[in-house]
């Protein structure tokens, strides 16, 4: 089992949850961007860099993803490939999606991509808070306790 991270728009705390997570349990990390990171020196913990595009990283982290693997992404399209392959996906505010609610949350995100096309203003996420921090945390280590 190996964790990859859509890395481009992970928030810098969770990356270093995921760092301290990575070394405690020994489970590879990966995170995927198109652009350089900087990453701490370990052997369970490395980077990929990708060409810029539309959704470059994402297809490097479904051609890579075996089928068990935990990604971490807000991408909720990213998310459904990867439960579609036998993959979970965990968001960086710790919800955990699953094979039973991945559709209503696309279709979800789909329609509010739909009102804000014609113009509708939804506003975006809320920043990330202590308690956004502690899901993800508990939730990746409930994940790892029971998959690695």
């Amino acid at each position: 089992m190996r964790i990859w991270v859509d890395a481009d728009a992970c928030p810098v705390v969770i990356k270093d949850i995921l760092y301290r997570a990575a070394k405690r349990t020994k489970v590879l990390v990966t995170l995927v961007a198109n652009q350089p990171l900087k990453v701490p020196h370990s052997e369970f913990i490395k980077s990929i860099k990708v060409a810029p595009g539309f959704d470059v990283a994402d297809n490097e982290i479904v051609k890579c993803l075996d089928e068990g693997d935990l990604i971490i992404t807000s991408d909720i399209p990213l998310a459904a490939e990867v439960i579609e392959k036998g993959g979970h996906a965990l968001n960086p505010r710790g919800e955990l999606y699953s094979a039973s609610t991945i559709k209503s949350i696309l279709n979800m995100r789909d329609f509010m991509d739909t009102l804000r096309s014609s113009g509708v203003q939804t506003g975006g996420p809320p920043p990330l808070s202590q308690s956004d921090r502690q899901a993800f945390a508990n939730h990746l280590d409930r994940f790892l306790a029971q998959n690695s």
